[in-house]
């Protein structure tokens, strides 16, 4: 009976460690599941939007959805669940964004009324991407832990890479959206429905060139013409590659929106971009200057070091250049003499 009871114990503390230390072995595997399922899912909501691989492998994109939406739901009822203040994290941004990251889904598997139509089902599928964001979420619960137990610029490039992702997952979505939308399959046979009905009662001149019976698909703001050869945002996978374009460069390269909010999403990425040029030449900067030269060992920001000195330490003994014997002679080195040691062994 206490066996027993101990067995259980031991099995929810393991369930509490999962989702609320970041410091156990419980927690990282999670995390890393969690990870791979959001990428799965944002890849697969990717290519759901080509053709034919969307109606060819539609059963495989649902299979997909529903594993990696059952592990998020499980995620988000756990974090609920072990959540200090329930309702807090219920209303709080990262709890919306779990949140988020089921609804649509669920709601698409109930086949409501409500979803029949278009539009209001491709917001649906599209509001997905913002899983993404969960990504995030994972990355910040596990700072804490990572400066002191892995090698930073591993750690910080991480980082880094899943806010890429993350923003080139959500740019070229919404430009696939708020664009490509205009154009869409649905959208083109819709309009051209309207249109011929509209023909019934104004015809076009005799002398008309066959094309101006063709519907022609305008931004509802500007009302500027979009023509064939400029409908560049067909599918998430095309908007990718402008995106990747934009946030590296200064230009739109072979691709460019040409609506209001599309120019709005361009500028917005172009911004993006800079910023995380910045932080990525500020994160390599840093690394190199402390591993391979030991500079600002002594004299951190925070005043602190033998904080910033056992920092480095740490870091060498996690990338096996050092062993135990080795990391205390490090630490009792002088300001000179430990900057130079740091410089043969990472040369």
């Amino acid at each position: 009976m206490n066996g027993t009871a101990s067995h259980t114990h031991q099995d929810h503390g393991l369930w509490r460690n999962m989702f609320t230390n970041p410091h156990s072995k419980a927690f990282t595997r999670w995390v890393a599941i969690i990870n791979f399922w959001i990428f799965i899912s944002c890849m697969a909501l990717a290519l759901e939007t080509v053709e034919p691989y969307a109606t060819v492998h539609a059963s495989w994109f649902y299979a997909i959805e529903i594993i990696a939406v059952s592990f998020f739901a499980v995620d988000y009822l756990s974090n609920l669940y072990f959540a200090p203040n329930r309702v807090k994290y219920f209303f709080s941004f990262w709890g919306l964004v779990d949140l988020i990251s089921i609804v649509p889904t669920v709601l698409m598997v109930l086949n409501l009324t409500a979803l029949q139509g278009a539009k209001v089902f491709r917001l649906m599928r599209v509001v997905r991407v913002l899983r993404v964001l969960k990504m995030a979420k994972m990355a910040v619960q596990s700072l804490s832990q990572s400066v002191v137990s892995s090698n930073p610029i591993v750690t910080n490039l991480r980082i880094y890479f899943i806010a890429l992702f993350s923003v080139m997952m959500i740019s070229s979505t919404l430009m696939y959206f708020v664009e490509g939308g205009l154009y869409s399959p649905e959208a083109m046979a819709h309009g051209q429905a309207q249109f011929d009905e509209h023909l019934k009662t104004n015809p076009l001149p005799a002398d008309a060139p066959p094309e101006a019976a063709k519907f022609m698909p305008t931004d509802p703001i500007s009302g500027n013409d979009i023509p064939p050869d400029k409908r560049f945002y067909s599918s998430i996978p095309a908007a990718m590659w402008w995106c990747i374009v934009t946030l590296t460069t200064t230009g739109y390269g072979d691709m460019f929106p040409l609506t209001f909010w599309g120019r709005v999403i361009g500028g917005c990425t172009m911004l993006m971009g800079l910023v995380l040029f910045g932080i990525l030449m500020n994160i390599v900067g840093k690394t190199i200057m402390v591993v391979l030269f030991g500079e600002h060992l002594d004299e951190p920001a925070g005043g602190h070091p033998k904080a910033s000195r056992d920092n480095v330490v740490q870091m060498l003994s996690d990338m096996k250049l050092v062993d135990a014997a080795q990391a205390d002679k490090l630490r009792a080195l002088g300001s000179e003499e430990f900057a130079q040691r740091i410089r043969q062994i990472s040369g």
